[in-house]
């Protein structure tokens, strides 16, 4: 793991959810646990999302790469999830959205978090959206 997103999850644990730094004053952030597709070791990850009722949304942008992050292939791989959300955690299982009902949902972030337009415009790739539901 790099040491932006360590430093991102150590101030996440220590303040209950909230970081600073280009996340500051977002109070949609999480902390996701994956299994890795090739390693099979547990990979940790700070994301935002984008709440949606009963489920939270993860948008695999890569900050408009041209691939996917790892992370997506992890859940591909083996869609089971851990989240941290604040002071909860939580076990949940990851959906990928497709059609009308993804487009909607970026949009929805796109809305939120406007910097996810530029991500959809710098890559060719359609940028894929999770569903996460609690067990």
């Amino acid at each position: 793991m790099n040491a932006f997103n360590q430093q991102v999850i150590e101030e996440f644990r220590a303040n209950k959810g909230r970081v600073g730094g280009p996340f500051e004053g977002r109070d949609n952030m999480v902390i996701i646990h994956t299994t890795g597709a090739r390693s099979g070791r547990t990979i940790t990850n700070p994301l935002v999302y984008l709440p949606d009722g009963d489920r939270i949304v993860l948008i695999a942008s890569n900050g408009g790469a041209d691939k996917h992050p790892a992370w997506y292939h992890n859940l591909v791989a083996d869609p089971a999830i851990t989240i941290e959300l604040g002071e909860e955690t939580y076990e949940g299982r990851a959906e990928l959205v497709h059609g009308q009902e993804r487009v909607e949902l970026y949009d929805r972030m796109v809305a939120l978090i406007p910097g996810f337009a530029e991500y959809r415009d710098k890559t060719s790739r359609e940028i894929p959206v999770f569903a996460v539901y609690r067990k």
